[in-house]
């Protein structure tokens, strides 16, 4: 989710669900060691619960970085070995380093010796001609002897090798099954499941199974299923969107980056995917994409979010609307 999940997008995605854990962008460990920390890692208090997702393959750095982010108050720790993009790749980390299972074990037992926090990985099934079915099993294992206190598993293959990063979301063949089966074969390991979810039904269903479920750009494309996180996977009581108040704390924010030096667009467009299925949603997108003006404001957010039929509700449940997805 490069690029996608900041600050701004997490800060948004939190009043809509006041329960899912969010995760950063994937950021490189030794973007945190030479850069701006403050930019790279600094959040809003209201975003928690929030987890670092860092990329890298050098053990003593990812352990600075870990070390470094501890000031900034995260709740958990992730290392990406699973995206694709050709960024990752040319630095050595993220899916070309589900080869190298030792390497990351390394990287692990690293991290967990000086955070306070849980340390988690998230990983795919296995990458170009590697067999899933055979890598996998042993890189969980070498993942919870080096002390992960969670996997989340994107159940595909990562083609380094012919396919796009965007290919890479669609083209491999989802494998739920071999995931299950890890499982089942290690109940006493928090192991998540990743890929293809586009509705909260369907990740009841891998509920069922697995001890978690993540979305990416299904919430991001369509964020008003967030609202509905709460209420169908935490089981807290049903309540209506507060979409007034969401409205008016988004205004707020938007003020207060602009007063910082950012743009209106920094915050809206990750707003874009809110209110799929809601008469006048065509509308409310075409006025916030008015937001790269120079002279927009943030009272931009109020005029796109009059031009929807709240009170009507989405023409179409959240639930039955497709998105793609990490």
């Amino acid at each position: 989710m490069i690029d996608w999940t900041d600050r701004h997008c997490r800060y948004f995605h939190r009043r809509l669900s006041g329960r899912a854990l969010l995760y950063t962008e994937m950021v490189v460990a030794d973007a945190i060691l030479h850069g701006n920390r403050d930019r790279l890692l600094g959040f809003s208090p209201e975003e928690h619960p929030v987890a670092l997702q860092l990329g890298g393959w050098d053990p003593a750095k990812l352990a600075e970085a870990v070390r470094i982010s501890a000031d900034y108050g995260y709740d958990e720790i992730n290392l990406n070995v699973g995206c694709p993009s050709d960024r990752v790749q040319s630095g050595t980390f993220g899916a070309c380093l589900m080869r190298e299972p030792e390497t990351v074990a390394d990287c692990v037992a690293a991290m967990k010796k000086v955070a306070s926090v849980p340390v988690t990985v998230k990983c795919r099934i296995g990458v170009d001609d590697q067999a899933p079915e055979a890598v996998l099993p042993d890189f969980l294992a070498r993942m919870v002897a080096a002390g992960a206190d969670a996997i989340w598993i994107h159940a595909r293959k990562a083609w380094l090798q012919g396919l796009s990063p965007k290919e890479n979301r669609d083209i491999p063949p989802l494998d739920y099954e071999l995931v299950y089966r890890m499982k089942r074969e290690n109940p006493e390991v928090f192991l998540g499941i990743n890929g293809g979810i586009d509705t909260l039904d369907k990740a009841l269903d891998h509920l069922a199974v697995m001890d978690g479920v993540m979305l990416g750009r299904a919430s991001y494309h369509n964020a008003t299923l967030l609202t509905e996180v709460d209420e169908k996977i935490y089981g807290e009581p049903a309540r209506a969107p507060d979409w007034d108040g969401v409205r008016d704390v988004m205004i707020a924010y938007a003020e207060r980056v602009i007063a910082s030096g950012g743009r209106l667009n920094h915050v809206t467009r990750h707003m874009i995917g809110l209110f799929q299925g809601f008469a006048g949603a065509r509308r409310y997108r075409q006025i916030l994409s008015d937001a790269t003006k120079p002279t927009a404001g943030p009272d931009l957010i109020a005029e796109a979010f009059a031009a929807v039929d709240i009170a009507g509700g989405p023409k179409v449940s959240p639930e039955t609307r497709q998105a793609a997805v990490v």
